[in-house]
């Protein structure tokens, strides 16, 4: 959809690293950026953004409405899937981290604090980390709610180390020792069990003895016969087997 909305409006066709830059704004952390692009009739469109997280810090549900516009609109891709048959939808959803849940605020503290010790306390910024954590949680919440209300359970994927602390759970340190020592988390959480979130507490448990890794490997094969599918219904697929057989 993305592909689609660029190619139809060059205005949208905007450099790699302006994306990146922009997307990575998080505000109080890095500035926000400023760019423009130019169509190829010369006009020009001045774009003045931030961190998208602001908004969706887990994507997971735009994705899912970007795919149900193109069902909507009668993508062939997606025949013969309904708007709304959310049980067909295959979703894997990757955080990237987020602060061990110490509870190390309480209201009788809270209560003190003006503007500066909502913006900084404890050596934490409490105010952007509750809109972020909490805007990323209600997403999980609302999609496993879904999913299970389908018995589809297995069919959404979320992954998610809610453990970090220190340096590791900064989101603003990138020293070559931080960034491998992320890297290593990444490879453990591979072994780990796949997670699923309690509908009663919000709090991640295991889900069963299929680690996140077997549980990727399950969704590839899924993902790649769900593709075979869509190639022997597309039309330039058929085009290329008729075109072969008369050959």
């Amino acid at each position: 959809d993305v592909y689609l909305q660029v190619k139809n409006n060059g205005l949208l066709d905007a450099h790699l690293s302006d994306i990146c830059i922009s997307t990575s704004a998080a505000p109080t952390y890095l500035p926000a950026h400023n760019f423009e692009t130019k169509d190829s009739e010369g006009k020009l469109r001045e774009f003045n953004l931030i961190d998208g997280g602001v908004a969706a810090n887990n994507p997971a549900l735009v994705a899912m409405g970007e795919v149900t516009k193109e069902i909507f609109k009668g993508n062939q891709d997606f025949f013969p899937i309904k708007p709304t048959d959310y049980g067909r939808f295959l979703v894997i959803s990757i955080g990237t981290g987020t602060q061990k849940n110490e509870e190390k605020f309480d209201a009788k503290e809270a209560r003190k604090w003006g503007i500066l010790g909502w913006l900084l306390s404890g050596g934490s910024n409490p105010l952007i980390d509750a809109f972020t954590q909490a805007s990323g949680d209600m997403v999980d919440i609302h999609l496993s709610v879904v999913f299970q209300a389908l018995h589809s359970q297995s069919r959404y994927l979320r992954i998610q180390d809610d453990t970090l602390s220190g340096t590791i759970s900064s989101v603003d340190i990138s020293t070559k020792k931080n960034l491998n020592s992320l890297v290593k988390i990444g490879q453990e959480i591979l072994k780990k069990p796949a997670i699923r979130t309690n509908l009663e507490t919000g709090v991640c448990e295991p889900l069963s003895e299929e680690t996140n890794e077997q549980a990727l490997t399950r969704f590839a094969k899924m993902l790649s016969g769900e593709r075979r599918l869509r190639e022997m219904r597309s039309p330039l697929t058929k085009a290329k087997e008729e075109k072969k057989y008369y050959l």
